[in-house]
């Protein structure tokens, strides 16, 4: 049986070639990753399994589906949970054609590891420390072995290409537990953390299209990095355990342009808030509604802390808008 010491990689010129070129087209595709970028393409064209650790919204799973277009492979996803089972990881018979015509290889439904096998897909289990030892088990299996075992079916062997990458919020401790060694040992590891401000910026404008005239250019701007900078803010609060990811600065973005044109806002104003800068007043009272919207129920209080959502999102803002910009823009 093949070890994962002899897992296939990449190794011909025309390998290395397909690789890079796959490079250049992902990093068209994906914004402030070109690190990551090129240490998952490394481990997979190396013929290893990765586990990518970092907070959601951080591009993994972009990264991931990029890559796998350009190879022309399946990415099978599994969300990893306490329901998570060996048997639908592997599949199972049609039990109503089993009563009709007795176990067949024909009526065995794939689950989503034998199907990435014959694929020769990548297997993505987010949440990965939330899956049971049993289910992590049969995994290992197919990952040392590059082939499993089912009863009544026979043996399946992996596709080249075949790789196993798993994803997991090292901040998320609720309902998950701890890795064993031995899992650890099975993967490469690649820390995914947040991208740069400026990064953050160029995705929400991107995603929101606040800044190509869909609204006047001084309010979309505003919109763009105010959303950006109040949602960094959340990660450096000592009140939370977690902040937002850059989704919530996308959704922000966008609830508060809803608002600004309800509210007939069509200029962010400039400085601090003012009793007598009515745009700025409006602008910033907007932007502090859709952030209640789109980040109170993406952040994480700590349990120790006596207080709510709401009152650190009104904290953020009126240091950013309030008392002092810098503040707010951690980073």
């Amino acid at each position: 049986m093949t070890t994962t010491e002899e897992t296939p990689a990449m190794t011909t010129s025309s390998d290395r070639r397909h690789v890079a070129r796959t490079r250049e087209r992902v990093r068209d595709l994906v914004v402030g990753r070109e690190h990551e970028l090129d240490l998952i393409l490394a481990a997979v064209a190396a013929g290893r399994d990765i586990l990518l650790e970092g907070p959601p919204g951080t591009s993994k799973s972009t990264l991931l589906r990029a890559i796998a277009a350009e190879w022309n492979i399946p990415l099978v996803l599994v969300e990893g949970n306490a329901d998570l089972t060996p048997a639908k990881l592997l599949g199972h018979h049609d039990p109503a054609r089993v009563l009709k015509e007795g176990y067949r290889d024909d009526n065995f439904v794939d689950g989503p590891l034998l199907r990435a096998m014959r694929e020769g897909g990548f297997l993505y289990i987010e949440e990965f420390n939330r899956a049971p030892d049993d289910a992590l088990n049969a995994l290992l299996t197919a990952m040392a072995e590059r082939e499993v075992a089912v009863p009544r079916l026979g043996s399946v062997v992996a596709a080249p290409t075949f790789r196993v990458i798993a994803s997991m919020n090292p901040h998320d401790n609720i309902g998950t537990s701890r890795l064993s060694t031995s899992v650890h040992d099975r993967f490469n590891r690649v820390a995914v953390t947040y991208q740069d401000a400026a990064a953050e910026r160029e995705i929400v404008a991107m995603r929101t299209s606040l800044t190509d005239g869909r609204v006047p250019a001084a309010l979309g701007e505003a919109l763009v990095a105010d959303a950006v900078a109040l949602t960094r803010a959340t990660r450096e609060h000592p009140d939370l355990r977690q902040g937002s990811s850059v989704r919530g600065a996308i959704d922000l973005a966008l609830v508060a342009a809803q608002l600004c044109e309800m509210r007939g806002v069509d200029h962010p104003g400039s400085g601090r808030v003012t009793s007598d800068d009515d745009d700025r007043r409006r602008y910033a009272r907007s932007v502090l509604d859709a952030a209640g919207v789109a980040l109170s129920g993406r952040i994480y209080l700590d349990e120790s802390v006596p207080t709510s959502p709401e009152a650190v999102i009104r904290e953020i803002w009126e240091q950013y808008f309030v008392l002092d910009r810098a503040v707010a823009e951690p980073g």
